[in-house]
């Protein structure tokens, strides 16, 4: 039996905020103070920490898993950042630059480490998160993405988990990799942090598909032909945004991908297969799940970035038809199967 148990105590306590109390950021939290950090978890709503303080768990988002000895609770955001030396944000991609810019009012940024855990674009700028990073913070700071196939439960559980750490300065990424590296959890680093987010935010399109395609019942070659289909996809869009192949093929890109295509703790799925399965529109099903959809939003973006580009992106498209423009999932997947045959083509 596989023992979970892999490493004792971190050797040197880090002071860490992390922004952002959803499943993920409470998850992520959890694991940091196991690991022996000084950990104060942030939430804007106040009675969300009113909330996790009186019953010790994140209930709305991460039900059953007690808060470990030592995490700290916060909702201001100016307090919490007083004496940390580093930040990690994980928060919806749509608020991902308000709250930086928060950060850079309340601390002088160039003597922290900054990091996020999240995934997809700025929508108004079509910018990826890091470039966000630079147009607030300044190169001076080494901005580092934290990704890969993980889900916010396995982690709070302890469950064996691996990630990628990346950041142009290697220093940077390696700094939050020890800081992680700890019990069965594993992080390995990276400097194409190009691949590395392109990786996690495209991987969720295509989530969105499989979903659908099991939603409508077309079995496990269906699956398996998106999920191939999609990682040629992922990896046209990332090159030509300036990430290295290779990068696509590691845990950012193809281990994030099979995980959220097949299995149903992933929301981006379970969205598709339930706007195949009932009548419901995109709004409702997003209401229903009570948490972000960052599929639904990437590929808006994706969209319109592939089309400035040239880009043939097909699953993209129908993805794209049926969740912004209405179309219906079979006219969509009619729409992929009509495209005639050809050689499979290279990068």
């Amino acid at each position: 039996m596989l023992s979970t148990h892999f490493s004792s105590m971190v050797e040197q306590q880090r002071k860490v905020a992390v922004l952002g109390a959803g499943a993920w950021g409470t998850a992520l939290a959890i694991h940091l103070a196991k690991a022996g950090h000084a950990v104060t978890l942030w939430s804007h709503r106040s009675e969300q920490v009113s909330e996790m303080r009186s019953v010790n768990e994140n209930s709305r988002y991460l039900s059953g898993v007690s808060f470990p000895e030592g995490l700290m609770l916060s909702d201001s955001l100016e307090q919490t950042l007083a004496s940390v030396e580093a930040v990690l944000l994980v928060v919806p991609s749509d608020a991902f630059r308000g709250v930086l810019q928060l950060v850079a009012k309340y601390m002088p940024v160039d003597t922290l480490h900054v990091a996020w855990a999240t995934k997809g674009f700025e929508p108004k700028s079509q910018y990826l998160l890091h470039q966000v990073a630079l147009d607030v913070l300044g190169n001076k700071v080494g901005a580092t993405v934290l990704s890969g196939p993980t889900f916010a439960c396995e982690v709070a559980k302890g469950l064996p988990t691996a990630m990628v750490s990346a950041s142009e300065k290697e220093g940077e990424a390696q700094y939050w990799a020890d800081m992680f590296h700890f019990d069965a959890f594993r992080m390995y680093t990276q400097t194409d942090i190009v691949g590395v987010e392109v990786g996690g935010a495209y991987k969720n399109i295509i989530a969105i598909a499989t979903g659908l395609s099991d939603g409508l019942s077309l079995g496990a070659n269906a699956r398996a032909a998106l999920i191939s289909r999609g990682m040629v996809e992922m990896m046209r869009f990332a090159q030509a945004l300036g990430a290295q192949p290779e990068t696509l093929m590691g845990l950012s890109g193809l281990g994030d991908l099979v995980l959220t295509c097949t299995d149903d703790l992933s929301r981006n799925r379970r969205f598709g297969k339930q706007l195949a399965e009932t009548s419901q529109t995109t709004q409702e099903i997003m209401s229903d799940l009570g948490q972000v959809v960052e599929g639904v939003k990437a590929v808006k973006i994706v969209r319109i970035m592939a089309r400035k580009m040239q880009l043939d992106l097909p699953i993209m498209e129908q993805v794209f038809q049926i969740t912004s423009e209405g179309v219906s999932p079979k006219k969509a997947v009619f729409a992929l199967l009509a495209r005639s045959g050809k050689r499979e083509a290279k990068l």
